[in-house]
């Protein structure tokens, strides 16, 4: 939650009002709104662009790394979960960082924590993989919070066009992850160079972050004080709940794919250069389906009958890759590609649905931390499910199920109203 202290003396810097009128001192706040700035808008994308390839350069190295370190099935499923798992419950914490920090610096400390989870994680055996990946994706969780925040509260004319350009990187870094780190490792001649390198575009975020995220001003009256309203409780709204799981079903999905898709293409007969670029072209379809969903959707009262189309391109690719695999592979890769443009719709409708940042901020916590925490038993329960029945057919029909009842939950959520 955003909002403008009123009494906070430790968070702000007292100026003289440039105009010498008698509207009061002006206070550099840290809970005032960043200023939209050129600068920011680069850093929101370039922050974006690291927050998906912490999984898809794992992903797409997966079998290489289980050799490596003799782990089970079970371990790998785990490992395709804890991004999600951490997202869930880091979530919880990135409101009160940001009115404790102020956006600057919590996200400059979310995008510190991802580079050290990112090299901590290629250091030693199974278990430090484990816990750098979840270090790491501490820090994306606060960033998935509080940059959709930033996007309304400081770019509050152009949230559309902000949030494609943020979801679009955000989809280039996945592709990114997933197309160039089998070509790394054979160039390194190891996996954990090949994965600890993103490292690299994790640092450059946060100094172009730290160059461009700088607090406006907030005129402090002498007359009088604001009183703030009183806030609701999400936890008694019906919308809020719908989204939360909507939300929840829509990254059940992005993360199964990007945990799984390569190993089902191998088990199909796919080799694994190839299977790693087939990932990329999924995460690569993102970027012109999120220039132009967000914006899209920011010009329609409602959303619903978008969040139908996309979800019946998830469904017929998902039973493509169950039915006939190998019959074609990348027609199936591309109509989840473009199908996954459900996740930039349910970013920008966390800002449709609400009336304020502050609101913003409260229902981003809600439905990224209950959402991911839900669909964190998507890629486990995929892998136990394809480890039970020999198979990936059940697994994905299942993912079927889960689908249409996104269409449902997107189609309610989708209906112009605000929380």
């Amino acid at each position: 939650m955003v909002h403008i202290a009123t009494d906070s003396r430790a968070n702000a810097t007292i100026e003289a009002h440039p105009s010498g009128t008698a509207a009061g001192p002006v206070a550099v706040n840290r809970q005032v709104a960043l200023v939209g700035s050129t600068l920011l808008a680069i850093g929101v994308a370039l922050a974006a662009a690291n927050l998906r390839p912490a999984v898809t350069s794992l992903a797409s190295v997966l079998g290489d790394v289980r050799g490596s370190l003799g782990v089970s099935t079970a371990w790998t499923s785990l490992l395709t979960a804890v991004p999600t798992l951490c997202f869930g419950f880091a979530a919880f914490l990135a409101p009160w960082l940001g009115r404790r920090l102020g956006m600057a610096r919590a996200v400059g400390l979310a995008l510190l924590v991802l580079t050290a989870g990112l090299v901590l994680r290629v250091v030693d055996g199974p278990a430090v993989v484990l816990g750098g990946t979840f270090v790491a994706c501490a820090g994306i969780a606060v960033c998935n919070v509080l940059i959709p925040v930033v996007v309304k509260e400081s770019f509050p004319g152009r949230v559309g066009l902000v949030t494609g350009v943020y979801t679009a990187a955000l989809a280039a870094g996945a592709a990114l992850g997933a197309a160039f780190t089998p070509g790394l490792e054979s160039l390194f001649g190891s996996w954990r160079l090949a994965v600890g390198a993103w490292a690299l575009l994790s640092l450059a975020a946060l100094l172009i972050w730290l160059a461009g995220a700088r607090h406006g001003t907030a005129v402090r009256s002498t007359a009088h004080r604001t009183t703030a309203a009183p806030r609701r409780s999400l936890a008694r709204n019906p919308l809020a709940w719908v989204i939360t799981v909507f939300f929840g079903l829509q990254s059940l999905l992005a993360y199964t794919v990007m945990g799984w898709l390569p190993q089902i293409l191998g088990d199909a007969g796919v080799d694994r250069t190839t299977a790693g670029l087939l990932l990329a072209i999924t995460m690569v379809l993102g970027v012109p389906v999120s220039l132009v969903v967000p914006a899209l959707a920011a010009r329609r009262p409602s959303q619903s009958g978008m969040v139908v189309g996309l979800g019946l391109l998830s469904v017929s690719g998902v039973l493509g890759l169950a039915l006939a695999p190998t019959a074609a592979p990348a027609l199936w890769v591309v109509l989840i590609g473009v199908g996954m443009g459900i996740f930039p719709l349910a970013l920008v409708m966390l800002s449709l649905r609400t009336a304020t940042g502050a609101d913003t901020a409260r229902l981003s916590a809600m439905a990224q931390s209950i959402g991911y925490l839900i669909s964190a038993c998507g890629p486990f329960a995929f892998g136990v499910l394809r480890g039970a029945t020999g198979s990936w057919t059940v697994s994905m029909l299942v993912l079927v199920a889960l689908l249409v009842l996104l269409m449902v939950l997107g189609w309610i959520s989708g209906r112009p109203r605000t929380i």
